[in-house]
């Protein structure tokens, strides 16, 4: 099956073509006009702010297939495109990521140096974590002991109350 795919640099050939900036034509007329010509900011008859049928048309041009065997074409070659995208783009993430990480730790020392800083930084953490574990610990003993003690002095209180059934 042949392709019509617009993959290179290569303009279709539906395509209208653009004046180019250097060469002199009728949309670089404008440019030429003498310095003395004012241009007037009221508005011409006959203009409106709906553009002419000749723009209309060149507007609405679409590169949309209108056949069915070439709109499955596109739906084709999108469908392969977008994951050959994607893996690119990703390619180019981690070798922007892989080169960053050799820049940075050029030699040894500047490795290792990284690793005791990760190091203590783990430390560091873990150290945080475990005082907390333990004020968590200290202060739910404490609030245990303090519930357990008041629970012992309402029962002797209420011993004392109550006649001792023997």
């Amino acid at each position: 099956m042949a392709t019509t795919s617009n993959l290179g640099s290569q303009k279709p050939a539906n395509t209208p073509k653009r004046a180019s900036a250097g060469k002199p034509g009728p949309a670089n007329r404008s440019a030429r006009k003498p310095a003395n010509a004012s241009r007037s900011t009221a508005r011409k008859p006959g203009s409106s702010n709906r553009p002419t049928a000749h723009r209309t048309a060149s507007r609405t041009t679409s590169t949309e297939p209108r056949t069915a065997a070439g709109q499955a074409q596109l739906i084709a070659e999108r469908a392969m495109l977008v994951p050959v995208g994607a893996t690119l783009v990703a390619r180019e993430n981690l070798v922007s990521a892989v080169r960053g990480l050799t820049t940075k730790y050029r030699s040894r020392s500047s490795l290792e140096r990284e690793i005791k800083r990760y190091e203590r930084r783990g430390a560091t953490a873990r150290n945080r974590f475990e005082r907390q574990v333990r004020r968590t610990q200290t202060r739910f003993e404490r609030e245990l002991r303090q519930r357990r003690n008041r629970v012992d002095k309402l029962v002797a209180d209420a011993s004392k109350r109550v006649p001792s059934v023997s």
